[in-house]
């Protein structure tokens, strides 16, 4: 996924629904920090999370026009997927680090600013999640201390999450350790 494939999306929904500014959150969030030169494995997602920045309950309101098995889906390979600001666990302050960018066609995103994209993932820790986080780390993108940090700024759903997301960190900080072991 591409920068330009988020503009063309966005920009077909604000077509028709003449909202113009969103919130992009999820693996997608971290075309925000660069257009180009991302690892792969951070922008092969073919569903852009997203909502209406000022009305986020009109979300769904795309899904059937943008939506997963749409036409735009068929055509292009990609789709909307509605989400809610409330969805994702997050750290305190995150609304503050949004990254902001106008799009060619006009549209204001703002998207999650990956460190903290990463620990939503991290409270999730599934599989594609963790290889989204490790290209990040191994990229330069993403910063474990920061992460960390974050953590600690964060509520999550419950005990177990936390303890997932913590045992999560913990396996990536040995694995980053090993990785820089390694002989150039």
């Amino acid at each position: 996924m591409k920068v330009e494939d988020i503009d063309l999306l966005l920009g077909k929904i604000r077509d028709s629904s003449g909202l113009d500014e969103f919130v992009v959150i999820g693996s997608l969030s971290a075309l925000g920090l660069v257009a180009d030169g991302l690892p792969p494995r951070m922008t092969w997602s073919m569903e852009v999370d997203a909502y209406p920045e000022r009305d986020p309950k009109r979300a769904h309101e795309f899904s059937k026009q943008f939506g997963e098995n749409s036409a735009f889906h068929q055509e292009h390979g990609y789709y909307f997927d509605a989400v809610s600001p409330d969805l994702p666990t997050l750290p305190a302050g995150w609304e503050k680090r949004m990254l902001r960018q106008v799009l060619p066609c006009g549209v204001k995103v703002k998207y999650l600013e990956p460190n903290d994209c990463a620990v939503s993932k991290y409270a999730r820790s599934e599989p594609k999640d963790r290889e989204w986080i490790r290209a990040g780390i191994e990229a330069g993108i993403l910063s474990l201390p920061t992460i960390e940090y974050r953590m600690r700024e964060t509520r999550f759903m419950d005990d177990a999450e936390h303890a997932m997301a913590k045992s999560s960190v913990a396996e990536d900080r040995l694995w980053f350790q090993g990785l820089r072991s390694l002989p150039t």
